[in-house]
């Protein structure tokens, strides 16, 4: 009999399929336990004392569901180790008695109270034990618990497991032996016996150590694998003009470039003027000014003959660059219209919901060249977009883009085109090592001369409404001193669920799992204007922002806005990145603790641009000793993004850290925590570079090849290609 046939005598390969998404015999090895039950800590059933928290083994005695008052139950199931009895109750929940028999073996683990003079366990947690596999397992000092399902508990799939270890033969190493000698690790079949079936500590220890450098090497080795890639790929030259638009534009400027920017214009200039593709991450501080740095990197690939394009996340903020740096540009943006100057080129921009007239009169520029920067959201990567000569693409938000959109545009290039993709939101090191790797990194911190401080402050609106008054009343006296205010909220209207206006723009947390306490739902959009338009803001011109609203109304709105005509936007997270109104000085965001730490970081970012200092006001009805307020207090304590980006990784989950959220299954990372083992990510990603510069093709490393090409087909490659 083979052995997928074993398994599935054993255990039901459906099942494992159907309840935890396991298909192969390489999927369920990498099922690892969850936590493992030192036997030894175990405690006696003779020895229990009342208001200890303990796990005892033992074998059902009884079982019993008992009725009282309106269809309420109480089930009493006895429980004893051959030293002592134990009660366990539980209310209410009948279903027990499908799982719990007389005699079934079990762990179960609580806090002991007494009960009409007895010792019980309310509630306990419990992981029930058939009585084949009890035996050989449970002589073992550590006891396996795996992430299980329904109807399909831990000592089945340890069953399972126990399996496929007895019938597996030698394993292809995902790692190099050399690299295995270097730092000492076990092979990879000795890691998977101790993982799942330790002796003791050391022997477990030694396994999570190996595995938790596999998972960094593999994941570093598909990055240096594209970074090998692009090395050995070659692009057409775009070097600096003496006299170009970007000298003359750069002489023009108004202001100072401050230092960071001045060096990274140069490093960026001398990478366009090379022949091998540049590939840079720029991420900056909120108002660091990268959007100039990008710019000038355009001018000097126009300069050269070439165009360049940029993909922005959302309409409102393709037509807020298309203005800025048509604006910025002036006479040289007006390429063969009248007041152009000589050599001067156009920026035309082109989003989905432009009209037939604008958009076939972005297409020719484009195609023709006559077009030197082009502007846009998604309809950029669409068939019918073309260019004469593109030679740069800037990607704005990076992290709401992936790499197959980076690829699409790159592909209507006729040679491979350079490209810069920028971030406001700072990477932890650790962070950027894993999951932008592909990328040489860049950073600037200094801010330009002249931007305002931001005071931010969390307005407990539950706790204290007469914070929500005063807000209003702030929010009111900066507009009579003739400034402007946004209002953000989390959702556009009462009936949508709560689901973000563009996929773009969503909220980053579920605030409610993170509330043991009812709270009202978020306040939406449209219902805040009526409220704030008939009361607390009446008189004053408010209006309405949000990424459903046409086109056409949305770059009205935003126009009139940054000219003055409007007081008060109440907005979604449109406005949440690249819009720029220097008179906006105060922003109140509604139930903050729906968003994340960077994504409020983002948002106050919006004002302090101008002369006033910035105020900024985080609302929310989040427990006051909760985790959402927790984030609250941290981006309240600090401007600096680089700081909240480090605080952001120690307050979020891992699997929120990497973009996706780890259920305990293969796709995610089980040993590796990109927020604490950085010294692992560095040294796997030397050790992976020196992998590759080898061996390209992997073709004398098969177990890692294997490795990677599994890697590039689940979820967690699914991340690497948003990166």
């Amino acid at each position: 009999m083979d052995l997928e046939s074993k398994l599935d005598r054993a255990v039901g390969t459906k099942q494992l399929t159907a309840k935890l998404d396991l298909h192969t015999v390489g999927d369920l090895i990498r099922h690892y336990p969850r936590r493992y039950l030192d036997r030894g800590s175990l405690t006696d059933l003779s020895e229990l004392r009342e208001g200890e928290q303990v796990t005892v083994m033992a074998r059902v005695v009884s079982a019993k569901n008992y009725s009282y008052g309106n269809r309420r139950t109480r089930t009493e199931v006895v429980i004893t180790d051959g030293t002592g009895r134990l009660l366990l109750t539980f209310f209410n929940q009948r279903w027990v008695l499908k799982r719990v028999h007389e005699g079934v073996h079990g762990l179960f683990a609580g806090k002991v109270d007494s009960f009409r003079g007895r010792l019980q366990l309310l509630h306990p947690e419990m992981e029930l034990l058939d009585d084949d596999a009890t035996a050989s397992r449970l002589t073992r000092s550590l006891i396996p618990i795996y992430p299980a399902a329904n109807k399909l508990p831990s000592w089945k799939i340890a069953n399972a497991v126990e399996h496929v270890l007895d019938d597996l033969g030698e394993l292809p190493d995902p790692i190099p032996a050399d690299v295995r000698e270097r730092h000492s690790f076990v092979e990879f079949r000795a890691a998977l016996e101790g993982v799942h079936r330790p002796d003791e500590r050391p022997q477990l220890e030694q396994a999570k150590r190996r595995l938790r450098y596999e998972e960094a090497f593999v994941t570093q080795t598909v990055l240096a694998r594209r970074r090998y890639a692009t090395a050995h790929e070659s692009a057409v030259s775009r070097p600096q003009a003496d006299d170009g638009l970007r000298a003359r534009f750069e002489k023009r400027l108004p202001f100072e470039l401050t230092t960071g920017q001045r060096e990274l214009v140069a490093q960026l200039g001398d990478e366009l003027a090379g022949t091998i593709p540049m590939h840079r991450l720029l991420q900056g501080e909120v108002g660091s000014g990268k959007t100039i740095v990008a710019l000038l990197a355009m001018l000097q690939v126009v300069d050269s003959g070439g165009q360049a394009v940029m993909l922005a996340p959302t309409e409102v903020l393709a037509q807020q660059h298309q203005r800025s740096i048509t604006a910025m540009l002036g006479p040289l943006a007006a390429g063969g219209m009248l007041g152009g100057e000589p050599d001067a080129t156009r920026v035309r921009l082109l989003t989905g919901s432009m009209g037939a007239k604008a958009r076939k009169e972005s297409l020719l520029d484009a195609a023709s060249g006559e077009a030197g920067i082009v502007i846009g959201t998604h309809a950029l990567l669409e068939d019918p977009v073309q260019f004469a000569d593109l030679g740069l693409v800037v990607i704005d938000e990076q992290h709401r883009f992936g790499v197959e959109q980076r690829a699409t545009l790159a592909e209507k290039a006729a040679a491979k085109p350079h490209v810069l993709v920028m971030t406001a939101t700072p990477i932890p090191r650790t962070v950027a090592m894993t999951s932008f790797g592909d990328l040489e990194t860049s950073t600037l911190r200094e801010l330009p001369a002249g931007r305002q401080p931001i005071q931010t402050n969390v307005v407990p609106a539950r706790d204290k409404p007469e914070w929500l008054v005063r807000a209003w009343q702030r929010v009111r006296e900066e507009v009579e001193r003739g400034r402007q205010a946004y209002v953000v909220c989390s959702r556009i209207g009462d009936t949508d669920g709560g689901v973000a206006d563009e996929p773009t723009a969503e909220p980053e947390f579920d605030a409610d799992a993170d509330e043991s306490q009812e709270r009202p739902p978020p306040v939406s959009v449209l219902a805040l204007y009526d409220e704030l338009s008939s009361g607390p803001l009446s008189g004053l011109r408010v209006a309405v922002l949000h990424g459903r609203m046409p086109a056409d109304e949305k770059d009205t709105t935003m126009q009139r806005f940054s000219e003055g005509d409007i007081d008060v936007v109440v907005s979604t997270t449109v406005i949440e990145v690249g819009v720029d109104v220097p008179n906006a000085s105060v922003m109140v965001v509604m139930d903050a603790d729906r968003f994340g730490v960077s994504q409020l970081h983002q948002l106050r970012g919006r004002v302090g641009r101008g002369d006033a200092p910035g105020l900024c006001l985080l609302v929310t009805a989040a427990d006051p000793d909760g985790p959402s307020r927790e984030r609250l207090d941290a981006v309240a304590s600090t401007t600096d993004g680089f700081e909240l980006a480090r605080l952001d990784v120690e307050l979020r989950r891992e699997g929120d850290v990497l973009g996706f959220r780890q259920s305990g299954g293969r796709s995610g990372f089980r040993f590796l925590s990109v927020v604490r083992h950085e010294d692992v990510i560095e040294q796997a990603r030397a050790d992976a570079w020196e992998t590759v510069s080898d061996d390209p093709d992997l073709a004398g490393e098969p177990g890692l090849l294997a490795a990677v090409l599994e890697l590039e087909r689940t979820e967690r490659a699914d991340y690497l290609e948003r990166s």
